[in-house]
């Protein structure tokens, strides 16, 4: 996001902190709904998830040397699992001491650093701007006092990237760790004739091409694809009338999941009637949260396959 420079930046900061007081008065005590730490890093003590967001495939943008001349000297576009978790920690710690952790803990994971540097190693503000930072108030970034962290590892043929910006916004500090796992982007996409196949040979298909954010069962424009094949599908066909089932993966209490995989599932047969012309009668809705897995849960490529929806053949 382009932030603003010259005589408007003042006022914007100023804004900002005013803004950054109201928010801490009345700050939250609890995580974010359907958050949890990234495996073998954790979080600093005492602190919240103010923001989570993960992505099956996405880019992250990290930087792999400071800045130059105010300009990018190793700017990386990261491409796969990305992963990016936000906390807030109350009054007390310095910025120093929560990177630190988060940097102990990366290379007690095997990260080998990149870059680590404060303000005016880094590159200043202009070095700020260009960090992939969730929004206010989920991170704050204050481009006058901040530190940042880049590593890498290889697991396996896997290549990972990591990077911890912490910043402080009146006295809180906030911490944001951004995790990319590289990878090709995987091909979820499933034609009215393959899932005519399917429903006739197996009895369902599963369907890796409809998109939520995490957490939350409202449909994204990029479900379209998928969408439409589904509609192509029961027009061609009609007498055929399915159930839409939703699945997770284990991560997360139980009747949660499964109230999320039904409301998944409710959410793709509304737009079909909605959006496509396909009548309610011919749609079933039901979410069986992690109780049909596709894949073994222990693995993320695991979790990933059983994170997806099914079309039934009643």
């Amino acid at each position: 996001m382009t932030r603003p420079h010259g005589p408007f930046r003042p006022l914007l900061l100023l804004l900002a902190f005013s803004l950054g007081a109201m928010t801490n008065a009345s700050a939250q005590t609890r995580d974010v709904a359907g958050a949890k730490d990234y495996p073998g890093i954790g979080r600093f003590g005492g602190s919240v998830v103010t923001g989570y967001q993960v992505k099956d495939f996405d880019a992250a943008r990290m930087q792999g040397a400071a800045f130059k001349d105010g300009q990018p000297a190793d700017a990386r576009r990261l491409e796969g699992r990305v992963t990016r978790i936000a906390y807030r920690t109350n009054p007390g710690p310095s910025i120093l001491e929560v990177s630190r952790n988060f940097e102990s803990q990366l290379a007690k994971a095997g990260f080998e650093t990149l870059l680590a540097c404060d303000v005016d190693a880094c590159g200043g503000i202009p070095f700020s701007e260009a960090i992939d930072a969730l929004p206010i108030p989920q991170m704050w970034v204050d481009g006058f006092n901040y530190r940042y962290f880049a590593g890498r590892k290889t697991d396996g043929s896997r290549e990972i990237y990591a990077s911890v910006i912490v910043s402080e916004n009146n006295r809180d500090i906030y911490a944001q760790l951004v995790v990319a796992e590289l990878g090709a982007v995987q091909n979820k996409m499933v034609d009215a004739a393959a899932m005519a196949k399917g429903l006739g040979e197996t009895g369902r298909i599963a369907l890796y091409g409809i998109y939520f954010d995490t957490d939350r069962a409202e449909v994204k424009p990029e479900s379209r694809p998928t969408l439409e094949q589904i509609a192509k599908l029961l027009t061609s066909q009609v007498g055929l009338s399915v159930f839409i089932v939703g699945h997770t993966d284990n991560q997360g209490p139980y009747a949660y999941n499964l109230d999320l995989s039904r409301r998944r599932a409710e959410a793709i047969a509304a737009e079909l009637v909605k959006g496509y012309g396909i009548g309610a009668a011919r749609l079933r809705t039901a979410g069986v949260g992690l109780l049909a897995p596709a894949s073994s849960n222990a693995t993320e490529a695991g979790r990933a396959l059983n994170r997806r929806v099914e079309l039934v053949a009643p």
